[in-house]
């Protein structure tokens, strides 16, 4: 199913071996564990923390947190993984804190259990800065979008393995299945970690690359972000995104799929629902859907539909209705989150892009925190609708953002 192309000549050259088969299967492996750790659990959170007796505004901040970490931490990160040339480190520590996320909201009770396990679940998100660009490095530079729309088909299937498990898991048991099966999944991602190919030599390469480009008057880290247009446009389209993804599914959809009596068992229907069209879409937006239609108009018809159905989520009629709504939003964020990650790095050196990605994932990492939190806020005054219809009027900002402010590509 994947495209597994060879590194570029002159990296292959350098290498000892080049990126095979085996080593893009390795990485898929780690990826699924990765994802399906953090995400073990989202179905049931709302729910879980609704159980506990926690009001809504502070459910949104709990959701919310996992985006704050990032926030302040992916950037630093990026910078930190581009000055040591290296990336797998990094893969460790997020297996880590995934396990450590798990086992506080399993052991902490209270509020500041969930509270501390989203904040360092947020952790182990940040680490997706050096995932990302360890497996751009597989491929040349010029096949960054393939690259980017094969991770974020990778990540999505993660997800929803974990998500669909989650359902399962709180069907059967306790709440804390979940987070049991999600430090098991940690402990099995870091020891395949191990086998994780990083193309050092390829690294070598690029620091090589980067003394002469220091020699030649290399941008610091504010120059690369202030002429970096693209770099600053789909950041604040990714931050929009994740305000609506974290207000629907990743937030309040499934307490709205529990007003319309769905039990533990009928969350993972709707998981299902919205990540198999998710995952699919993803897999064939940079492949076959940009080049035919052309970037902006697939950026600009995804966030449309995603601010359509956003808004029609409170007024569904029940469960059935609930699942068609997300659905057609699972191809709408298909549509545009693949295409955001690949245009982050697309015009950016090989030597600069964990910065670049550290910028990208720490501003899109804003709306995964302020899209709840003010969501929460505005659902204890106005009800689900008012957090939906929040939602959609970002949906509809970012769709006119990126008319504006993307340029028209020619479709082939």
């Amino acid at each position: 199913m994947l495209n597994m192309p060879l590194l570029t000549e002159r990296t292959a050259a350098a290498s000892p071996r080049a990126i095979t088969a085996r080593d893009h299967v390795v990485f898929a492996a780690a990826t699924l564990l990765y994802w399906a750790t953090m995400y073990i659990y989202v179905p049931i959170l709302t729910p879980f923390l609704e159980d506990r007796g926690l009001p809504l505004g502070t459910i949104g901040l709990i959701v919310g947190s996992y985006g704050l970490t990032q926030v302040l931490i992916r950037f630093p990160l990026g910078l930190y993984s581009d000055r040591l040339s290296r990336r797998k480190p990094f893969l460790f520590v997020g297996m880590a804190a995934g396990l450590l996320s798990c086992a506080l909201f399993m052991y902490v009770g209270g509020s500041l259990g969930p509270l501390s396990g989203r904040l360092v679940a947020g952790i182990c998100a940040s680490t997706w800065v050096p995932f990302t660009v360890l497996y751009a490095s597989y491929y040349p530079p010029s096949q960054s979008g393939k690259a980017m729309s094969t991770l974020s088909f990778l990540t999505v299937v993660g997800q929803l393995g974990g998500m669909t498990l989650s359902g399962y898991l709180a069907g059967s048991g306790d709440w804390n299945a979940a987070f049991l099966a999600g430090i098991a999944i940690a402990a099995a991602g870091g020891a395949l970690v191990v086998f994780v190919r990083e193309p050092r030599s390829a690294a070598a390469v690029d620091s090589k690359a980067a003394s002469v480009e220091e020699n030649a008057g290399k941008r610091g880290t504010l120059a690369l972000l202030r002429d970096a247009r693209q770099l600053q446009i789909v950041s604040l389209l990714s931050l929009l995104a994740h305000c609506v993804l974290f207000i629907t599914m990743f937030g309040f959809t499934p307490l709205q799929a529990v007003a319309y009596g769905a039990g533990k068992n009928g969350l993972t229907g709707l998981v299902v629902a919205f990540m198999v069209p998710h995952a699919l879409v993803s897999l064939w937006t940079g492949r076959y859907i940009a080049p035919r239609f052309g970037t902006r108009r697939v950026l600009v018809c995804g966030f449309l539909l995603a601010a359509v159905c956003t808004a029609l989520i409170p007024f569904s009629g029940g469960y059935a209705g609930l699942l068609a709504t997300q659905a057609v939003n699972g191809v709408a964020q298909g549509l545009y989150l693949p295409l955001l990650l690949g245009l982050a790095i697309k015009d950016i050196r090989p030597s600069e892009r964990a910065t670049a990605m550290g910028f990208y994932q720490s501003v899109y990492a804003i709306g995964m925190f302020a899209g709840p939190y003010l969501a929460g806020w505005l659902n204890a005054g106005g009800g689900l609708k008012a957090g939906f219809a929040f939602g959609a009027a970002i949906a509809t900002v970012a769709a006119v953002v990126a008319q504006l402010g993307t340029k028209p590509e020619r479709a082939a």
